[in-house]
């Protein structure tokens, strides 16, 4: 091949081509630290690109979870207020039950102490019923009312409601003899009063269960996005320290190709 030819320009078309290979891992470079990853999507690297999109829906299932465990927080916490007023009440229903039982009580009093009773127990009642959550209660077995907690993949856990009117205190009956029962062994205040402990000791497992759940989803999204992290992030420095050996790297292989261009024209010295 002739080296002083007009019709090919062999220097020139190194210089370009240098300086297209230039360009492209500038636009690289430059969309590194414009969105700031090194895997922004499949064109640059369709492995890692294809795991990083399941880390991503595995931390998506996992947030997911946590909000689905926050709401069925609400309806347990709720239900565990109930049971704690109820739980304090019966206290106060436990010494009203013991005067009751005093056979030396004149009519009078006893009068004012069943009229104790009986707002004693629709108190009660009433703080079961109220224990709801977003129209929700574990205090109640009909439909709609068992709380059910997924994970990222969708595997339940279902919180067992209990059933209100089981935990509500019987019907006063006139006499000694009814509210010596109620405090017996197997009585009602006895029965309904070892159904709210174990409500509560229930619902209490369940909630340090939903806690220690969502902890650990917390810590399994942190771990999945560290490792997320260190396959399509880009390294900013380094990025950055490439951009401008890149720069200067392109203005050189400009004035190259200038250069490179500008030979044909001493050609035309010899024809003077």
């Amino acid at each position: 091949m002739a080296l002083n030819s007009v019709n090919t320009n062999t220097g020139a078309s190194i210089a370009l081509q240098t300086l297209n290979r230039t360009n492209d891992a500038l636009a690289v470079t430059q969309k590194r630290i414009s969105t700031g990853y090194r895997v922004a999507d499949a064109k640059d690297d369709g492995a890692a690109f294809a795991v990083a999109q399941s880390v991503r829906a595995d931390i998506s299932g996992l947030t997911s979870a946590n909000e689905q465990i926050g709401g069925v927080q609400g309806v347990l916490s709720t239900a565990l207020s109930g049971l704690t007023k109820v739980s304090e009440t019966m206290s106060n229903v436990r010494a009203v039950l013991v005067k009751l039982a005093d056979g030396t009580l004149s009519s009078d009093q006893r009068t004012q102490y069943e009229a104790q009773y009986k707002s004693l127990q629709s108190q009660v009642k009433n703080y079961i019923e109220d224990a709801t959550y977003n129209g929700r209660s574990l205090l109640s077995t009909t439909d709609g009312n068992i709380a059910t907690v997924r994970n990222e993949k969708g595997t339940a856990y279902t919180l067992t409601a209990v059933d209100g009117a089981t935990l509500e205190l019987g019907t006063l009956t006139a006499g000694t003899a009814w509210a010596t029962t109620a405090l017996s062994a197997s009585g009602d205040f006895t029965t309904k009063m070892n159904l709210i402990n174990t409500a509560m000791n229930t619902f209490g497992n369940n909630n340090t269960y939903l806690q220690s759940q969502i902890s650990y989803n917390k810590e399994k999204m942190a771990s999945l996005e560290t490792g997320l992290g260190a396959l399509v992030d880009a390294d900013l420095a380094k990025e950055s320290a490439k951009l401008q050996a890149l720069q200067i790297k392109q203005q050189l292989g400009t004035q190259s190709l200038s250069i490179a261009n500008q030979a044909p024209q001493s050609l035309l010295s010899l024809f003077r």
